[in-house]
């Protein structure tokens, strides 16, 4: 098991799944910390992350907890969805603090068995939610909370986007149920987390989906609608698509309530579209990161860097974790609802 990492010495994080979003982690810990593991079960992945690094590779994780646990201090969990569960409980079992990318699993039960594991290890369990860290979107969870808006009567998350067959060939286990899960969790779960992040639990729902244009390339929907009841009583809508004709059209969130109207809008709730509010303005918003560009299609907005930032600041300083694990279970419990009502 590994020592605490403290503020003189740099935290030493492993890569565990090499593939693209892998990439924006390597580079983020080269600037917050010392990458000195990767795993992927594709040799050369784990072999080409490593080695501007100089790092170690391993091809399974297995391998390389088993060679170098003690020498890591963070295991950045970037393989696919449905084997996050597995992964990070075995990186935590290992004496490894955890991040992991979203979603967190593809199951509440999952997600409790993370939890569990890591208060067995008394490791620190972060969850990437990366799309909190837009200007736009923070500034607007800070008026809710300081009660600008007053009280939340309904929101609409609208996600908009394209995937083309490219998408799916390119990466196998996207499209499959068992590891991809669905668009809620690969495409849109960072927008679902700021419905809960914004607006607190579900109580209940109703949702219908259908696969119009992706059969012969994923094994579930790729359009839905759902509505929700909050426990606080404001209503919620979901209108969601990976059929945007050509490329990527808007991800937006909009907020209807005593005191104002809002809408964070643009391709990836990048943009303040719209606000009107009793005796306040938010102004002065600084220009947000670019989007994730994945070579044939485009992902969501580039906030890693306020992820590692955090991942750090809370290892060697003791600071509060931006998005925790029971933060992550309950994206999971929204969309898992969703799919419940909608298949």
């Amino acid at each position: 098991m590994s020592s605490s990492p403290n503020s003189s010495s740099p935290v030493r994080f492993a890569i565990l799944g090499c593939g693209r979003i892998a990439g924006r982690h390597s580079e983020h810990i080269g600037n917050f910390g010392k990458l000195v593991a990767t795993a992927d079960t594709v040799a050369e992945r784990a072999q080409a992350m490593a080695e501007p690094h100089q790092a170690r590779p391993f091809p399974c994780h297995e391998e390389m907890l088993g060679a170098v646990a003690d020498e890591i201090d963070v295991v950045s969990v970037c393989s696919p969805n449905g084997l996050h569960a597995e992964h990070s409980i075995a990186a935590l079992k290992a004496g490894c603090h955890v991040l992991c990318e979203k979603p967190m699993a593809l199951t509440v039960q999952e997600c409790g068995a993370m939890i569990q594991a890591a208060e067995r290890a008394n490791r620190r369990l972060f969850v990437v939610k990366q799309n909190r860290f837009n200007p736009p979107v923070a500034a607007v969870k800070q008026a809710i909370d300081d009660g600008k808006l007053g009280r939340v009567y309904s929101v609409a998350l609208n996600c908009y986007w394209n995937r083309n067959p490219d998408y799916y060939i390119n990466d196998p286990w996207k499209g499959k149920l068992a590891l991809d899960g669905g668009c809620l969790y690969t495409q849109f779960s960072h927008f679902v987390d700021l419905l809960y992040w914004m607006c607190g639990d579900v109580d209940s729902t109703a949702a219908f989906s259908g696969n119009f244009c992706h059969d012969e390339t994923v094994e579930f929907e790729d359009s839905g609608v759902a509505a929700l009841r909050f426990r606080n009583g404001a209503l919620g809508s979901i209108h969601y698509t990976i059929n945007c004709y050509g490329k990527n059209m808007e991800g937006s969130l909009t907020i209807f309530a005593e005191k104002g109207t809002i809408k964070i809008g643009g391709q990836y709730l990048n943009e303040l579209e719209y606000q009107n509010i009793e005796g306040f303005e938010i102004s002065g918003l600084p220009e947000g990161n670019p989007a994730n560009q994945y070579g044939h299609y485009v992902g969501s907005m580039s906030n890693h860097d306020d992820v590692y930032r955090n991942v750090v600041d809370v290892l060697t300083n003791d600071a509060s974790i931006a998005t925790n694990a029971y933060e992550g279970l309950k994206t999971v419990e929204i969309i898992e609802d969703i799919y419940k009502c909608s298949r």
